[in-house]
């Protein structure tokens, strides 16, 4: 695995934001994408050592395109410079919730864990409800000093507790929300050695799984929506 081959195509892609420098140098981002893919491979095996229903998973179906859809967007830059993956018991669909990793030069990658989506109405009626009557178990979570020592609970939120629920409610904050993540910041040098950073992801996804574990045991009856 050679993580600078990712890093150096990401951040010249990032430079020459444009088709006519993505055509030119596909043989670069295939190269790069490889590199990503290996390093998918060897982090599914660490995880897979306290996780083992994300093993059956193939890393070229766990990664995101980086052609972006401009459609309704002001920013007009056809790709974005990151490569992004996001492993869980049924692949990449964001439900169940699992480990989600974005590579993305300049001090912006990441490590991610718990529901990002908020569009799925059902997703964040199932967490508010499980909360609500397991608030307990959820604040033994996410106060356990390892945990807290990394992650603090994200995600977008609405300004009032949503009616149907106690408004003093001790986890009132937390059912106001709309999704619940965790993101851990990397810098660009923490991608340098490979081992190292994967030796790290898992540690910190073996931190975040009993939080992953809440939200999934919380959505056991989701279904994802038809087209």
């Amino acid at each position: 695995m050679n993580t600078q081959v990712i890093i150096d195509y990401l951040s010249a892609l990032s430079r020459n934001n444009n088709r006519e420098w993505y055509h030119a140098n596909k043989d670069d981002f295939k190269n790069a994408n490889a590199e990503f893919e290996k390093l998918l491979q060897a982090l599914i095996l660490e995880i897979g050592t306290f996780d083992g229903s994300i093993l059956h998973n193939e890393p070229k179906d766990l990664t995101f395109k980086i052609v972006r859809d401009t459609r309704f967007s002001h920013d007009k830059s056809p790709y974005n410079p990151a490569f992004r993956a996001h492993i869980s018991a049924k692949g990449k669909l964001p439900v169940p919730v699992g480990y989600y990793l974005m590579i993305k030069p300049g001090d912006q990658s990441f490590l991610g864990g718990g529901l990002f989506a908020d569009m799925f109405k059902d997703a964040t009626r199932m967490i508010r409800d499980y909360i609500a009557a397991n608030g307990e178990e959820w604040e033994k979570i996410i106060h356990e000093p390892e945990f807290e020592k990394y992650f603090t609970v994200q995600g977008t939120s609405l300004k009032n507790v949503p009616a149907g629920y106690e408004k003093e409610h001790p986890q009132a904050e937390y059912l106001k929300f709309k999704s619940w993540y965790l993101e851990y910041p990397l810098r660009d040098e923490e991608l340098s050695n490979a081992g190292a950073f994967i030796a790290k992801a898992a540690e910190l996804f073996r931190i975040m799984k009993p939080f992953n574990d809440y939200l999934n045991r919380a959505l056991a009856d989701f279904q994802m929506p038809t087209r």
